[in-house]
């Protein structure tokens, strides 16, 4: 297409009011990972269809509002290609908001996750969080971190717990995201070890309310195991708001 399309400056316009980052440079990074496909025209200059732009809005919307990482996006975008509905734009079909049958995506797990642990009345011990296994640059792409920060929370052990440090699941997405709101806060990865600590303490506290439940080993008693895990979940979170609520306020008034 020679003289129709849009150049890569006014593509850039129109994209800078929804999404304030966004540079020429990215939008050639965008193109160079194959995610975006402009004609040229006869003296090598990008001319992007209407196509193209909404294309770019597609993968600016996936990361900024889902934290989805390129490979993930391309795999999207293959599947709108296909004349398929990408899991992010599917209709409900299963606990974490994808199709039934269909493997579940980052962004899936993180929703379904962050909704349970959003309110006291969701189940925090329900969604599936299967099927997701990150890289450390996967994980930084994901949530904005710098895969210095991502290796940070990693060595202060609170990511990556698992047999295998050199990967993460959908758990370490969900603590990896918490964390980098409060690294934007001013805090450093040492800092969020306290909190860690506190989580054992608590788990180890909760075991030994559940461990007679647990030691009959049939699925009714993992069931209201499980219940009671939650039910102490939301009262202890209860506990815990009041009691910083009331320090908070005596710091704040000098006591």
């Amino acid at each position: 297409m020679a003289a129709a399309g849009f150049t890569i400056g006014e593509v850039l316009n129109q994209l800078k009011e929804d999404f304030e980052d966004i540079t020429i440079s990215k939008i050639r990074f965008l193109e160079s990972e194959g995610l975006v496909f402009p004609d040229r025209t006869d003296s090598g200059y990008r001319k992007f269809s209407a196509d193209d732009v909404n294309r770019l809005r597609f993968i600016l919307t996936a990361q900024r509002d889902h934290y989805l990482p390129l490979k993930v996006i391309r795999e999207q975008l293959e599947r709108l290609d296909a004349g398929e509905i990408p899991t992010t734009m599917a209709p409900e079909g299963n606990a974490a908001g994808g199709v039934v049958g269909q493997p579940l995506r980052v962004a899936d797990v993180a929703r379904a996750l962050e909704a349970a642990m959003s309110t006291d009345s969701e189940r925090l011990l329900e969604p599936d969080t299967g099927g997701i296994t990150l890289s450390v640059d996967e994980l930084s792409d994901a949530t904005g971190m710098s895969a210095t920060q991502v290796r940070s929370l990693r060595e202060y052990g609170l990511i990556g717990r698992g047999a295998d440090a050199t990967s993460f699941g959908a758990d370490d997405l969900l603590v990896a995201r918490a964390a980098r709101e409060l690294l934007r806060m001013g805090l450093e990865p040492r800092h969020l070890r306290m909190y860690l600590q506190f989580v054992d303490r608590e788990v180890a506290l909760f075991e030994q309310v559940v461990t007679p439940l647990l030691r009959q080993r049939n699925p009714d008693a993992r069931r209201r195991a499980t219940e009671q895990l939650e039910e102490l979940t939301v009262l202890t979170r209860r506990l815990k708001r009041a009691l910083l609520a009331s320090a908070l306020r005596e710091s704040l008034h000098g006591g």
